[in-house]
This record gives structure tokens, C-alpha cells and sequence, in this order.
């Protein structure tokens, strides 16, 4: 496990279906300037070739900033990448295997949907963040399963890794989930579907400012 990483702030999704090839680049570097500490590159429709390429561009980015760079399911891609880490779903690797590939140093997060009991098995196997999610109503997932703010609260009481809440998350409705107990927020059309990415982004970082402010 990877416990020099924190896993805290806003956590933007460069999702390719919100981000054209032309506008992924400078999309990214709107949303660190605004505020974003976490990146991660998701995507379902390039080939392997674009997909290495979009995704190095990205880790370059971060580098710069330096900004944790995560990329979506596919921990080979995150190692040719040189990402800081990969985000497993259900139907993706398994933790150990993702540990033995990238190395005792990369960031591994697993989704958990509403389902502590499989956060809490996730962290016994070395994960080192979990989210849970939908939230809220979330378009690029209209059927994804929802999870609610006392399944936030049972999980900070039980994990001792971040918690990273997703779905549908706007700056009106994250103040919910931070005071619930989330450490980052993971957005995707909140950030990335706006005019003005970096302003977005921002919106959401005067939130930890204010949370830090407030605790």
C-alpha cells in the first residue's frame, strides 16, 4: 500500500466522452490550474495507440503540476503511461494483481459502489483509496447504483483509507458529502462538460479551503 499519497481535494475524470482529442490537453491543465489534485484519464472508445498517447500527454501534464495522475481500468496502460496509479471497477483486475504489476509504490483505487462490505475487503487487500458512488443523479452513468451520505459516514468510521465520493457531485451538493466525510470528490460534467473548465474546477477547490476552514 501506498501510504505516502494522499488522497485528498478535487479529483477530475478526463473522460474522453466530455473531452474531444483536440480539447483533452488543455481541459486538463484548465482544471489543475483551478484547483484539481487528482487526475485521472478514462476512456472507452480510442485504440491502444491513441489511448497511450492521449494518456502520456496527461501524465506530462501532471508531472508538471505535480498532480496524482491515475488512469481508468487498465493497469497496462498506467504502467506505459508512467501514471502514479490505476482505478479498478468490478470487472477489472484484482487489487493483488494491479499491486504485482505497478509496484508497492502506485496508488490503487477501487470502486465500491454502495457497498462497504467490499470497500472494507478492498482495503484488507492493499487498496489504497475506495469510492463509492452515484450520489446523485449522474449522466455519464444514468443507471449506476446509488449510495447515500450514511453509507459515507458508516465508511469513515470503519476504513482507514480515503474515501472518494462520485456521481453526479456539484459544489451545492458536495458540501454534503464533505461534511458526510469524503476526502476527494471525483467529477466529471461538473469540471470537464463546463465553458469554463477552470473556474468549474475552482468552485469545487474554495470547498477543501473552506472544509479545512471549518474543522
Amino acid at each position: 500500500m501506498n501510504t505516502g499519497t494522499r488522497i485528498a481535494g478535487l479529483y477530475v475524470i478526463a473522460d474522453t466522452q466530455y473531452l474531444d482529442d483536440a480539447r483533452l490537453p488543455a481541459a486538463v491543465s484548465e482544471a489543475i490550474i483551478g484547483g484539481a489534485r487528482i487526475v485521472q484519464y478514462r476512456d472507452k472508445s480510442h485504440d491502444a495507440e491513441a489511448r497511450l498517447v492521449q494518456a502520456r500527454e496527461v501524465a506530462r501534464l501532471c508531472r508538471q503540476h505535480n498532480v496524482l495522475f491515475l488512469v481508468n481500468d487498465d493497469i497496462e496502460l498506467a504502467k506505459q503511461a508512467w501514471a502514479s496509479g490505476v482505478h479498478l471497477g468490478r470487472e477489472d483486475a484484482a487489487i493483488s494483481r494491479a499491486r504485482e504489476f505497478l509496484g508497492a509504490g502506485a496508488v490503487i483505487g477501487v470502486s465500491c459502489y454502495n457497498e462497504l462490505a467490499r470497500a472494507e475487503q478492498a482495503e484488507a487487500q492493499g487498496a489504497d483509496y475506495v469510492a463509492f458512488g452515484s450520489f446523485y443523479y449522474s449522466r455519464t452513468k444514468p443507471q449506476a447504483v446509488r449510495a447515500n451520505l450514511e453509507l459515507l459516514c458508516a465508511a469513515k468510521q470503519k476504513l482507514h483509507i480515503p474515501v472518494v465520493a462520485i456521481g453526479g457531485i456539484t459544489p451545492e451538493n458536495g458540501v454534503h458529502l464533505l461534511a458526510a466525510g469524503a476526502d476527494a470528490l471525483a467529477v466529471i460534467e461538473s469540471v470537464f462538460g463546463q465553458d469554463d473548465v477552470r473556474g468549474a474546477a475552482n468552485r469545487f477547490a474554495k470547498l477543501f479551503t473552506q472544509d479545512k476552514n471549518h474543522s
